[in-house]
């Protein structure tokens, strides 16, 4: 009977943390304000589903590494700790980026 009833159950549902450990982290070097960077974050809306985002502040104290690095460059972006590109959003190279980082998963 407990046999049986296994058979009813939903499919395990992944894990949040388990579902985007999966997935490419897109980091964003930015500040406030950068019209630039807003630009960006709207072409990126149709692939968020593909990779985790995070932002970085490089105007805060602690990312002074980056403010030195990339003060004139914003936005820049990362892609899993690699730089792939900056001021505008590549569409074509991100989609080409997020397609080898989903094939390299498999």
């Amino acid at each position: 009977m407990f046999a049986a009833a296994l058979h009813h159950l939903p499919p395990p549902r992944l894990p949040l943390h388990r579902l985007y450990s999966s997935l490419p982290t897109l980091t964003l070097f930015t500040k406030d304000p950068c019209p630039l960077c807003d630009e960006a974050k709207e072409v990126l809306q149709p692939f968020r589903h593909r990779f985790v985002f995070q932002q970085v502040d490089i105007s805060r104290p602690e990312n002074r590494k980056w403010l030195d690095r990339y003060r004139w460059d914003i936005p820049v972006f990362h892609l899993n700790g690699q730089f792939v590109m900056k001021h505008r959003v590549d569409i074509v190279l991100l989609d080409k980026l997020l397609q080898d980082a989903e094939t390299q998963k498999t």
